[in-house]
């Protein structure tokens, strides 16, 4: 839990260092009930992975310097201290003023009983987009910091790059959204694959989702959830994440 206030207390740092000056353009935020349902090819090859619910709050907000996005979530907040986790995600983008080029920072911080993994990416990111869809690529070094049980490593640990897209569209008279993220690693220390026990220097982590906006306060969604060599697991996972969202 401290690495997670840490984690948090680290953006509002980085958000609160704008320029007071700086002019708010449009954003959102949303709070939603979701339940991650893994694969049974998924849980017969890590059998530690369980079903869970979680609580999701998540906003962004585009500024004339840039973007902010980050969402927190409770993990099995039902369910006692055996199997409640935390998981956080900040990012920043900072317009260089070379077209839609960005200086990029992400954090990524999740902890449960005996687990703590944290990933904080800086790097450049480019900001493609157009009517009703967008497309944001992002690469830069990768520091990791991750324990498991009396294991742990700490410090540069390769590079990584993704994305993060989105298309909205009307169908039978209804508004719908699809949307997209994904995080791949490379370059990975084998120290660091001694402590994850992910066996690769290339990871792939990400989700493929479809949101049906029902009204503008009520959104809900399926997502297919994907990873390789990632979340503590060799080879291949996938879930299914069903999600109720009430949009702010």
């Amino acid at each position: 839990m401290r690495k997670f206030l840490l984690a948090f207390s680290a953006v509002a740092v980085a958000a609160a260092s704008i320029p007071a000056h700086a002019a708010y353009l449009n954003g959102f935020g949303d709070v939603s009930v979701n339940y991650l349902h893994w694969s049974k090819g998924t849980q017969q090859r890590a059998p530690f992975q369980k079903n869970f619910t979680y609580l999701e709050l998540e906003g962004g907000a585009n500024y004339t310097w840039g973007e902010l996005y980050g969402f927190a979530d409770l993990n099995n907040p039902t369910k006692g201290t055996e199997n409640f986790g935390t998981s956080l995600k900040g990012t920043i983008a900072v317009k260089t003023g070379l077209a839609q080029l960005r200086v990029y920072g992400q954090l990524f911080n999740t902890n449960s009983k005996g687990f703590t993994a944290q990933n904080n990416i800086f790097g450049l990111s480019y900001s493609f987009g157009g009517d009703g869809w967008y497309f944001s690529p992002y690469i830069g070094f990768n520091d990791a910091i991750t324990s498991s049980g009396s294991k742990s490593f700490s410090g540069i640990n390769g590079g990584a790059f993704g994305w993060v897209a989105g298309y909205n569209f009307n169908a039978f008279g209804q508004s719908f959204s699809v949307s997209n993220w994904n995080e791949s690693e490379f370059d990975r220390k084998a120290a660091y694959i001694a402590v994850s026990k992910e066996a690769n220097r290339v990871s792939a982590n990400g989700a493929l989702a479809l949101w049906w906006n029902v009204t503008p306060h009520v959104t809900t969604g399926i997502q297919y959830r994907y990873s390789f060599a990632k979340l503590g697991t060799v080879g291949n996972q996938n879930a299914m994440i069903y999600t109720m969202k009430y949009n702010f």
